[in-house]
């Protein structure tokens, strides 16, 4: 049940996404608009638009939410994979699961550790300068 979930949600996500169901949309509030004189602008006939896209945009959010859950499941795993096959520090592996104060320590370290390594390349060119090297 839960593969044949995925599937539709795969399918619907990819022809909800395309222009010919923009179109369609378009194609139907233009002939909703266009009926309006025909049903006096009652309150049915606004009902009828209201109602339909409630119900769509309910359903879609489901959807939606079920594709972008794996895409981004997919995502991590990828990045894992990279870290953990690469020089990288394991430790970011996983840090998705991390809680927002974890996430802002570990900015934080990051960040210490991206200008200790700019302060030393500004000092490494300020020498190169200084000693009249190219490439400073």
């Amino acid at each position: 049940m839960e593969r044949y979930f995925e599937n539709f949600a795969n399918a619907t996500a990819r022809v909800s996404g395309s222009a010919a169901a923009f179109l369609l949309c378009v194609v139907v509030v233009l002939v909703w608009a266009g009926s309006g004189p025909f049903f006096h602008f009652s309150e049915t006939w606004q009902l009828v638009i209201n109602t339909g896209t409630t119900i769509v945009t309910f359903l879609m959010v489901f959807l939606i939410q079920n594709t972008q859950n794996r895409d981004s499941e997919a995502l991590q795993l990828k990045l894992d994979e990279l870290i953990r096959s690469s020089q990288a520090e394991n430790e970011f592996m996983g840090i998705e699961k991390l809680t927002d104060q974890e996430l802002a320590d570990l900015h934080k370290r990051c960040m210490a550790s991206a200008d200790r390594v700019h302060a030393r390349l500004s000092r490494l060119a300020a020498e190169r300068e200084s000693r009249g090297l190219p490439g400073a």
